[in-house]
């Protein structure tokens, strides 16, 4: 199974929430589970992407409230960590797509390519002092392009997934 996070800012423009539904919506055509913080904005957007394609999502959420997460995550997982939380979904996505975003979805940005996960980047920060060779933080034109570079990148990244990770493929 094929996990695939998007994270982005709370609060969205409509053209970037927009961007977001389309990406949940390729996501699930993929195949994929959306991961994602579970609230509102390009997270909201991007799981009622993916429900609309008949697609499984996941929410970790900041609070101890599962009611708390949008009318369009499948799996609510309350955590109660605030922006910790932002840690537990670089971990457990196979690669990741920022969509806007502020200091919260740069801290996911930050935890994903400190655990050497790719993160594809649509209107968000841009990070090529940090990553200049380009191998784990990849800029994307649109939503067709995230997802499939998302998705080739987490199956590279599964299969070259340590033994004992925790992770089955």
């Amino acid at each position: 199974m094929t996990i695939i996070g998007v994270i982005g800012g709370g609060h969205v423009s409509k053209e970037i929430g927009e961007l977001a539904k389309d990406v949940g919506r390729r996501i699930a055509e993929s195949g994929a589970v959306l991961l994602c913080g579970g609230r509102g904005g390009v997270m909201e957007k991007a799981c009622k992407g993916a429900k609309e394609a008949g697609g499984l999502t996941v929410g970790i959420l900041p609070t101890t409230d599962p009611d708390d997460a949008n009318p369009y995550v499948d799996v609510r997982i309350p955590t109660g960590m605030g922006f910790a939380r932002n840690a537990i979904i670089a971990v457990a996505s196979d690669a990741l797509i920022a969509i806007g975003g502020r200091y919260g979805t740069l801290s996911e940005i930050a935890h994903a390519l400190n655990l050497g996960k790719r993160v594809i980047g649509l209107r968000t920060w841009s990070l090529e002092q940090i990553d200049e060779s380009g191998e784990n933080f990849i800029p994307a034109k649109d939503a067709e392009e995230a997802v499939r570079l998302a998705v080739r990148e987490a199956t590279k990244s599964s299969r070259l997934q340590p033994q004992g990770s925790g992770r089955s493929t």
